[in-house]
């Protein structure tokens, strides 16, 4: 690798580490309003959601962990982090799932939440955009740790899409169902990233 590549390739690197640093500050700030709102509103969704922002902040954390490590430490790294996420992947849905159940059962009415819709839609803004520029930076390293870290911000929106929706129509109409179906379907998609987490931590072993 040439000189100029080398010092491209750093540069780029730094582009990555104050993306991912700026994820960090987002996740702390959404973790905290999204809990923090959902349990005043008695909103499982909201909480749910703060859950996955708390595991967003961790994967954001590995990457950064990653990118200043020794190139011989990465990938050693890279598969305990994804063994990590998958674990509190699980353990979100599994209390997630608990949760939203008995809200349906027991029919509990969440209040309207004006922060959790606020934040919610910024977040729908927010998250995807962070994913094309995390995807482009990925591209350019040839990270496949920072390329998987890029989907989660795109889940990350789309989870806030599905939280608004229903914030929305708890507050509209009064359909307090929607918000523990909303959980439940951010179980699902822990769930699936949970597996797929595992899935990326064996690859490649013998």
């Amino acid at each position: 690798m040439s000189s100029e590549d080398k010092a491209e390739r750093a540069s780029t690197v730094r582009t990555a580490l104050r993306v991912e640093y700026f994820t960090i500050a987002w996740m702390i700030v959404e973790a905290g309003v999204a809990i923090a709102s959902g349990v005043i509103a008695r909103s499982i969704a909201l909480v749910a959601f703060g859950l996955d922002s708390v595991i967003e902040l961790f994967a954001a954390a590995v990457v950064i962990w990653q990118l200043k490590g020794v190139a011989d430490e990465q990938k050693a790294r890279e598969k305990l982090a994804l063994r990590l996420i998958a674990v509190t992947f699980f353990a979100l849905a599994a209390y997630v799932t608990a949760e939203a159940v008995y809200d349906l059962v027991v029919k509990s009415k969440p209040e309207t939440s004006v922060a959790g819709i606020v934040l919610a839609a910024a977040a729908v803004i927010v998250m995807p955009l962070l994913f094309v520029v995390k995807k482009r930076l990925a591209r350019r390293l040839e990270n496949a740790a920072l390329g998987a870290e890029a989907s989660e911000s795109l889940i990350c929106g789309m989870l806030a899409a599905i939280v608004l929706v229903a914030l929305g129509l708890n507050a509209a109409f009064g359909w307090w169902w929607a918000d523990p179906v909303a959980a439940l379907v951010v179980a699902l998609f822990a769930v699936r990233e949970g597996f797929e987490a595992l899935e990326d931590a064996s690859g490649g072993e013998d």
